[in-house]
């Protein structure tokens, strides 16, 4: 089932999520509505807090759906490292349409739950390390606008304070 993508100036999107405690049936399901929310919108990745699920957990395919093994579930995650730096556009789907540089680790590992709940480790670069970290910000409350300049922040508002005003978001 497609749930709602929740926009910038929901309230559960400012929110630190709380852990997955449950294991089962239930959770199994919002992962596989998840991702069938991210593939429609289309993205790379989903967290809980965007579908309007106070919960640490997100989603992730940087292959849009074009290789299984690179489907990934991460419940409970924690960063355990970070290498380097680098900068690249990124976009949210809490933010359509709206894309800006921005810099992120250029590498992560990260310990994580799956589905399961067994523990696991993924050590990534590239797309996929800006992935987990826009995720793994998410649960934390944190938007991708909050890496930028207050500047550009302010460009950002009034670009959606505009198509509020139109009916456009």
């Amino acid at each position: 089932m497609i749930l709602e993508i929740r926009k910038y100036g929901d309230p559960v999107l400012d929110r630190k999520a709380e852990l997955v405690t449950e294991f089962g049936p239930g959770l199994a399901r919002l992962v596989d509505d998840m991702f069938e929310t991210m593939y429609a919108a289309p993205g790379v990745g989903l967290a809980a807090p965007q579908v309007g699920v106070s919960r640490r957990l997100f989603v992730m395919d940087c292959s849009s759906n074009r290789d299984a093994a690179e489907r990934h579930v991460l419940v409970n995650p924690e960063l355990l490292a970070r290498e380097g730096k680098e900068k690249g556009d990124e976009g949210c789907l809490s933010f359509p349409g709206i894309f800006f540089e921005v810099e992120r680790a250029a590498r992560v590992v990260v310990r994580a739950q799956d589905v399961r709940g067994d523990w696991f480790e993924l050590d990534v670069t590239g797309l996929d390390s800006r992935c987990v970290q826009h995720e793994n910000d998410h649960l934390d409350g944190v938007l991708f606008i909050q890496h930028l300049s207050a500047l550009r922040r302010d460009l950002v508002r009034r670009k959606i304070r505009k198509r509020q005003k139109a009916g456009d978001w």
